[in-house]
């Protein structure tokens, strides 16, 4: 049903206008989903069940987080966000850029270049307009596959995390090597072997480790579990990096 009632709206509704009111429009679909089975960590939703996407994706119908933003919520909750940090958030779900804006005791800066996202800064990666050590806390999310320069990025974070302070990194992943190709440059190529027109390479988990330590960072590798109450996929890693 999410995926048929998605289709009919953005068919009958303006881009522009779905993307101002979806919070208001997403709220009719809550009635339909409503129940005690499950829960969204974001919104507090109460859920008999999560949408399903076409790719398997647990999505939750009244606020539209991912699995992959939940969780994220649930460790910057639990463990990485503190009082007083400066805390820099590249390309920003709509729901979470919403809900540290609101934060008084954070300095909260989101971030997306290329102007697709919710955000009040637009910094180029590879080379971030701020002074060293500015950030507490940096989170790079579904990022670093759509930058060329990538180990560039990589050092750009490095410089401006403060030390002692926390990258937390995720991409898509793949088995064996890091996957990528200069000579491949055209959207339908890079949607043929990089699974999306703008992604310019797929990493392996420990390619990406071994790019980022090369960058100076100090990198643990953490996997979690599925857990269907709060709609979290199963074997999602994320890398902690620290300064």
């Amino acid at each position: 049903m999410y995926t048929f009632l998605k289709s009919v709206v953005k068919n009958i509704i303006p881009k522009e206008t779905l993307i101002r009111h979806e919070d208001q429009l997403r709220k009719l679909l809550k009635p339909f989903y409503q129940g005690k089975d499950h829960e969204c960590n974001i919104c507090q939703t109460k859920l008999k069940k999560f949408a399903r996407l076409q790719n398997g994706q647990l999505i939750c119908p009244v606020c539209g987080s991912l699995p992959r933003t939940r969780r994220l919520n649930m460790l910057l909750e639990n463990e990485f966000l503190k009082p007083n940090f400066s805390f820099l958030d590249f390309s920003p779900s709509r729901m979470l850029y919403k809900k540290w804006k609101k934060r008084e005791d954070i300095s909260y800066y989101p971030t997306d270049f290329e102007n697709e996202f919710l955000s009040d800064y637009h910094y180029d990666i590879t080379h971030i307009d701020a002074e060293d050590e500015k950030f507490d806390l940096i989170v790079c999310y579904h990022i670093l596959e759509h930058i060329t320069e990538d180990q560039k990025a990589m050092g750009e974070l490095y410089r401006v995390l403060k030390k002692g302070g926390v990258a937390l990194i995720q991409t898509p992943f793949k088995e064996g090597e890091i996957y990528e190709d200069d000579l491949i440059t055209t959207e339908e190529e890079r949607l043929k072997h990089f699974g999306q027109e703008d992604h310019v390479r797929i990493y392996s988990v420990k390619g990406l480790e071994s790019r980022l330590k090369n960058a100076g960072f100090q990198v643990t590798v953490r996997t979690f579990s599925e857990d269907l109450y709060y709609g979290y996929s199963p074997n999602e890693k994320v890398l902690i990096c620290k300064k």
